[in-house]
């Protein structure tokens, strides 16, 4: 297999899509989701269209200590990862006190230290063979704090931190990490975090123009990568001069629908 990319959560969304530019880049592809069906749909779909290598592995990366497993698996299979797109996540919609702390702590498994322990398993192969490049989905919302959002906030803020500083540890060995930084997409994200009616979705952007945005900005070596201007605008510039109780007030007034 040659520039092989390591992407989860590719059975869909934006997942799917950065499989798909990677394959129309002539790479070859690790594509990792619970859902069987729609990896191997997607391996036979992108093999034949674009005469490349897929393997598939399914995995719930949700469940304690699957990141480490996978990078046990890619090494077993002798597989070298030029490219790793963390990239599964979920989100939920809710005050904290009342939504089902093993559903909080599920997704704090999966949005957080999946992406800690396969990045950490990666990037010893990346650092011996001084090169690669890591995308790490992040969101707009790791720039703030997120009232009826709360523990998905934070697993983006730590995202986003966590995707900079390992940039800034690992650039000087030939390899850069990317935080992904998008607003509303149009993907199955809405629905499962309770939020698919709500009106911050109407202009959402597609999966495919967030996952060029993404793909592109790893390639570059950029640090983070924000798919929409005047939201970069609205929290590096405006808010940042706005008191935090309103802050915090003006983004639950955002979430309620």
């Amino acid at each position: 297999m040659k520039n092989v990319a390591l992407i989860t959560g590719a059975s869909s969304g934006i997942g799917k899509e950065l499989a798909r530019i990677h394959a129309i880049n002539g790479g070859d592809l690790v594509v990792v989701a619970r859902r069987e069906e729609e990896l191997e749909n997607l391996k036979i779909d992108l093999e034949k269209t674009y005469k490349i290598k897929v393997v598939v592995i399914p995995l719930d990366l949700s469940i304690y200590g699957a990141g480490s497993a996978l990078v046990n698996e890619v090494e077993a299979r002798g597989i070298e990862i030029d490219y790793l797109m963390n990239n599964a996540g979920f989100g939920g919609y809710g005050e904290f006190h009342n939504r089902d702390l093993e559903k909080e702590k599920e997704m704090i498994r999966l949005n957080v230290s999946s992406y800690v322990e396969i990045t950490h398993g990666i990037l010893q192969g990346m650092i011996q063979r001084k090169k690669g490049k890591i995308l790490n989905t992040a969101s707009i919302a790791g720039f703030l704090p997120g009232p009826l959002q709360a523990v998905y906030f934070a697993t983006k803020a730590f995202v986003l931190s966590f995707s900079q500083a390992i940039d800034h540890e690992v650039r000087d060995h030939g390899i850069t990490v990317t935080a992904l930084c998008p607003g509303p997409v149009q993907t199955e994200f809405k629905n499962v975090a309770g939020m698919g009616k709500h009106p911050f979705f109407k202009k959402a952007k597609s999966a495919r123009y967030v996952a060029l945005i993404g793909y592109r900005g790893m390639l570059k070596g950029r640090l983070v990568a924000i798919t929409e201007k005047s939201l970069s605008v609205f929290v590096n510039g405006i808010m940042s001069f706005m008191p935090r109780r309103s802050i915090l007030k003006l983004i639950k007034k955002l979430q309620k629908h």
